[in-house]
């Protein structure tokens, strides 16, 4: 059995331990005992881009903001679908995770982080969408295992009426705002209609194949 090795250890703001480890070829990004996300599985996430740019269509200059790099899968995807022209900011609370991805996983990365349309931003995403009235055509959420602040208390922020209301004002008319989780979860839907944005809800599967577990994307436009 090939042996699981840990090779780097992180902390999040709040004090709250990630680790990455590695088997084989094989990635993970850890927090205590859950698995937040490992190399294997990426088809939801590639969704959360492809899915979002189908809605958006063929609008020029394109603005993005992902929350949460992760191992990269959703920019990758982005920029698959996003023209020349599109700009995709992503905000990334942990600065490891960077490191990660211009160190150890850098094969994984492909590049993504130097793309001239990609702009990082270590912080909070909750930032940048309060700054930004207007600004984005599309805000990608994967920064939990859903919408209940998992990984941190403080991100729940995002996800109440009042969260909501300022991703709501940060989108240009049309716009989406995308959120990945883990599975169902009627009591977010409900936020969702509540705030104001017509609903999409997609069950996808965590694999590229079409296999694995499923997990749930809400697409809300403005």
């Amino acid at each position: 059995m090939i042996p699981l090795e840990h090779l780097a250890t992180a902390h999040a703001p709040d004090g709250e331990e990630l680790r990455l480890m590695r088997r084989g070829e094989d990635f993970m990004i850890v927090l205590d005992r859950n698995e937040l996300m490992n190399s294997r599985m990426s088809g939801s996430e590639e969704a959360l881009a492809t899915m979002t740019a189908e809605r958006l269509g063929d609008r020029p200059a394109q603005r993005w903001l992902i929350g949460g790099y992760g191992m990269g899968f959703t920019l990758r995807a982005a920029l698959g679908v996003l023209g020349p022209d599109a700009k995709v900011t992503v905000a990334e609370l942990v600065p490891e995770i960077i490191a990660w991805a211009r160190g150890p996983m850098a094969a994984l990365a492909n590049g993504c982080l130097d793309d001239p349309r990609v702009h990082v931003v270590l912080d909070d995403v909750a930032e940048p969408i309060a700054r930004g009235r207007g600004a984005y055509d599309a805000i990608l959420l994967d920064v939990d295992n859903g919408p209940d602040g998992l990984v941190r208390d403080a991100n729940d922020r995002l996800y109440t009426p009042a969260g909501l209301a300022t991703a709501k004002a940060t989108l240009k008319p049309g716009g989406v705002l995308a959120v990945w989780s883990a599975g169902p979860d009627k009591a977010f839907a409900a936020r969702l209609h509540r705030a104001g944005f017509e609903v999409d809800e997609v069950t996808v599967r965590a694999r590229s194949n079409g296999k694995g577990a499923r997990h749930t994307i809400w697409f809300a436009v403005r």
